[in-house]
């Protein structure tokens, strides 16, 4: 730490000599006629006209020769050499930028373009201008950027030195705009509903909990979108969808952030078997457009997304691997067994949420190819419709990839009667101490008495799809600025 305290002492004597010579150390404005890409591109072109150019960048590298220096000048788009000569610039002005000028600098450099003996595409300097005074040297210096935490709290240094990183989310960028073309192709209408709710609902979660000043009100970070969007399907909105930041107060681990990207949909006259297919034909889109091919790698193994996929039912995989059958167990033997595999439950949880708790652990860690788990107990899944044929499953799918688990999705409670009863049902075993299960929103069950439609709905994580597309191991590697604990 004293040798970087040493460098910003000194750095900041250059940035008071440049400043003490009449120069700018912060310009507002540059000029810039090329990127490196373009320019690297039409090498050839720009060399033989002699032309001038103007390019900017970071320095990342040095090297001195006596009267010659080269550097390689980056910016967002590539990198390039630049060389100073004594020669060229006049021995006062090569001079004043090895002495002030150092690795990590912004500047400005003008000249013409030509090949070294070894074949470089290089930019002769005839002239430069400091952009931005890096105050700190770049961690490469010194001890390298090893340390995965500091990666993730200093996201910006991270970048820098891996640029693997950068294509990381590039990529998820681009996902994220495939998802939209796709949806928007399809005719659904994108929205934006409140992040500040009076009541969360959507989802079994823990939310945050604030204070609104103005109305002397407690209001909720959403943790899900659902009964908003399902709302405008009550209005009159056939397909709807939103993409945006949820929030969920519960633990983290490599699946989970408190804060995340959400991703819903919601689709009148359809149900949980049409989704489905609709699910595979947007992931073999998305995946086509942004990965070139339907087969991808992901920690050492091939994940196959060419449809269809197989659909099981989430009771037949859970006697499978466990031997449990979760229809023929009542509460206190199935905690029992829990106890036996090592499932780690709650006082207050009940039969269903043991179940699942169990099923994490055992069966969704065995399945790789993208699968749709179908047909949770109902009991699990209050916002889902009931199959008509067996009242004790829900008409719905959760879609299982490499252990992760991707979508939630239902033929949607529509029935303003039975969602009330489910939401109570719900309620109690809140105030019997589960807290994350669902709580009564009487607003969205006045609304369904007006008429829902029957509806598809569908809940993804797209943090987790990243994940999988860029073959990272956890969700702080595909969020640019993970939640992490102060130092």
């Amino acid at each position: 730490m004293t040798a970087i305290n040493e460098i910003r002492k000194n750095r900041f004597k250059k940035l008071e000599t440049i400043r003490k010579a009449g120069l700018p150390v912060y310009p507002a404005k540059t000029k810039r006629t090329h990127t490196i890409a373009e320019t690297l591109k039409d090498f050839t072109k720009l060399a033989s006209s002699s032309e001038e150019l103007f390019l900017v960048g970071r320095i990342r590298t040095q090297r001195i020769h006596g009267g010659s220096t080269f550097l390689h000048l980056e910016d967002g788009s590539g990198s390039i050499q630049a060389y100073f000569k004594k020669d060229k610039l006049g021995e006062k002005g090569y001079k004043f930028f090895l002495d002030n000028f150092d690795i990590g600098d912004f500047i400005e450099v003008r000249g013409v373009l030509f090949k070294t003996k070894r074949g470089e595409k290089t930019i002769e300097v005839s002239d430069y201008k400091m952009l931005a005074k890096s105050l700190r040297p770049l961690p490469e210096k010194w001890h390298g950027l090893r340390d995965v935490e500091e990666r993730f709290r200093k996201r910006y240094l991270d970048l820098i030195f891996n640029p693997e990183v950068k294509k990381n989310f590039e990529l998820r960028s681009r996902v994220i705009k495939e998802i939209r073309n796709f949806m928007d192709a399809k005719g659904f209408l994108e929205v934006e509903t409140p992040t500040l709710q009076p009541i969360y609902g959507g989802a079994s979660a823990k939310p945050f909990k604030t204070h609104l000043n103005a109305l002397d009100m407690n209001l909720y970070l959403r943790i899900a979108p659902e009964l908003y969007l399902k709302r405008l399907l009550v209005g009159g909105i056939e397909k709807v969808y939103e993409l945006g930041k949820c929030f969920r107060n519960e633990g983290m681990d490599r699946s989970h952030n408190p804060e995340y990207t959400h991703f819903e949909f919601y689709w009148a006259y359809s149900d949980y078997k049409d989704v489905m297919k609709l699910i595979e034909e947007m992931f073999e889109s998305v995946i086509r457009k942004t990965s070139g091919k339907l087969e991808i790698d992901y920690e050492r193994e091939k994940i196959n997304f060419r449809a269809p996929w197989p659909r099981v039912e989430f009771n037949r995989l859970l006697k499978k691997y466990t031997k449990v059958d979760f229809f023929e167990i009542n509460e206190a033997a199935i905690k029992k067994e829990a106890e036996k595999l090592g499932v780690e439950t709650e006082k207050e949880d009940g039969k269903a949420e043991v179940a699942d708790k169990i099923f994490k652990k055992y069966c969704q860690t065995k399945i790789w190819d993208p699968t749709f788990v179908i047909h949770h107990p109902a009991e699990s899944k209050p916002l889902a419709k009931a199959l008509e044929k067996d009242a004790s499953k829900s008409a719905n799918l959760q879609l299982i990839v490499a252990g992760w688990e991707l979508i939630n999705a239902y033929s949607e409670e529509n029935d303003p009667i039975e969602q009330k009863e489910k939401f109570e049902r719900q309620e109690k075993l809140f105030k019997s101490g589960l807290k994350e299960a669902q709580r009564i929103d009487k607003d969205y069950i006045e609304a369904l008495e007006y008429g829902m439609p029957p509806v598809g709905g569908f809940g993804m994580g797209i943090d987790r799809f990243i994940v999988l597309l860029t073959n990272s191991h956890s969700l702080r590697e595909v969020i640019l600025f993970p939640t992490m604990k102060s130092r």
